[in-house]
């Protein structure tokens, strides 16, 4: 995902473009991290002072819904990143210090064989979380 991806489809879903949200994809594609609703918040306060959690965590919400970011749990807290590019099927691992991610093309789920009896397999998320190396070297 990119910032006129991320607009774009803002625009062809029939939602009002904002400053507030241009300035949330743009954080995005600046840090390349997961976010949680709170530090988006303390990035946005410089330029929108009043802005509130209400409005950051709807608009996180409606990214999600259409498909802009994607979401996992960390520590007890919902986190956000740019959504991957479509039709690309991979993980990630996660740094727990700093929400960098990096790619792993490798799916655990190929090691299973067939689908389990009496169920059907829709969809999976694999995670693996540890230190990236700058935050490794910091410790």
């Amino acid at each position: 995902m990119n910032i006129e991806e991320a607009l774009s489809i803002l625009k062809s879903k029939g939602y009002k473009y904002t400053g507030k949200r241009e300035e949330m994809v743009r954080i995005f594609s600046r840090e390349k991290r997961y976010l949680s609703a709170k530090e988006m918040l303390e990035y946005m306060q410089q330029d929108y002072p009043n802005l509130s959690f209400d409005t950051v965590y709807r608009n996180l919400n409606l990214f999600e819904e259409l498909g802009i970011v994607e979401t996992t749990q960390l520590n007890d807290e919902r986190i956000y990143r740019f959504s991957c590019a479509q039709g690309h099927h991979h993980h990630h691992i996660i740094c727990t210090e700093c929400g960098k991610t990096h790619k792993i093309d490798v799916c655990p789920m190929d090691a299973i064989l067939g689908e389990p009896k009496g169920f059907r397999i829709t969809g999976h998320k694999f995670e693996i979380y540890g230190c990236c190396d700058e935050c490794g070297l910091t410790q």
